[in-house]
């Protein structure tokens, strides 16, 4: 079996997590034709070598690349180091952020505020081609939750995917190294759930959480680029 690092970021909300399970539950589900090993970047004193290690996966998490944090620039100094390696990289939301710091982009807060609930999402020229995003269709479906985006690429950032909202949901550096602002570990349920916990500041912001709640469904991604991302390695 591909031996995969899943470094997580933060913990989901202790409501979705006493349902659903934690960010890295999700993951694994994606991730069963892998032999996993988790690491946690927020309580580690150093990350592994990635001598004996085929691919490694970024969570989402509730922090801000903003905020600088000491574990989480360590991260993008690793990051930095071996995104030119041979080892592919699959960084999800916070990780999709983290990757583009790391690489020289920009991340901010996204200045139409949070997107949220099941989106539609269209793949560039170059993400028809990808070897990961190929195998989506043209405009896909995807679940969605975040205030912060990467608001420049990286310089060799090859874009893969965006929308109205967010023009930068996907991007890849050099031949194996990938950013993906939508969460294709979320389930519909997991989506609703978000929906649910974020209701109120959702309505503070002039946001509809029923009518959000009545768009959500199972999307294309969901689950799948994890899958094909085991097969890629």
């Amino acid at each position: 079996m591909k031996k995969i690092l899943l470094i997580k970021t933060g913990s989901t909300h202790a409501t979705i997590r006493d349902r659903f399970g934690d960010f890295e539950h999700w993951f694994l589900r994606g991730l069963t034709a892998a032999d996993t090993q988790l690491v946690n970047a927020v309580e580690a004193t150093a990350l592994p070598a990635c001598n004996d290690i085929d691919g490694v996966v970024l969570t989402g998490s509730p922090a801000m690349v903003t905020d600088r944090e000491a574990w989480s620039e360590r991260l993008a100094e690793w990051l930095a180091t071996q995104a030119h390696g041979q080892v592919p990289i699959l960084g999800v939301c916070y990780g999709h952020q983290l990757l583009a710091h790391a690489l020289g982009g920009a991340v901010d807060w996204h200045p139409q505020g949070r997107e949220i609930g099941t989106t539609s999402i269209h793949l560039t020229d170059a993400g028809t081609r990808d070897p990961l995003l190929g195998t989506l269709p043209a405009r896909f479906l995807a679940q969605v939750t975040h205030a912060q985006r990467v608001s420049r690429l990286p310089d060799e950032a090859v874009l893969l995917a965006g929308n109205d909202y967010e023009s930068h949901h996907a991007f890849r550096v050099g031949d194996a190294t990938w950013g993906l602002q939508f969460h294709p570990e979320f389930s519909a349920d997991v989506m609703r759930a978000y929906l649910h916990a974020g209701a109120e500041a959702l309505r503070k912001n002039q946001r509809d959480p029923d009518q959000l709640l009545q768009q959500v469904e199972a999307a294309h991604a969901d689950q799948e680029l994890l899958r094909r991302f085991v097969e890629l390695l």
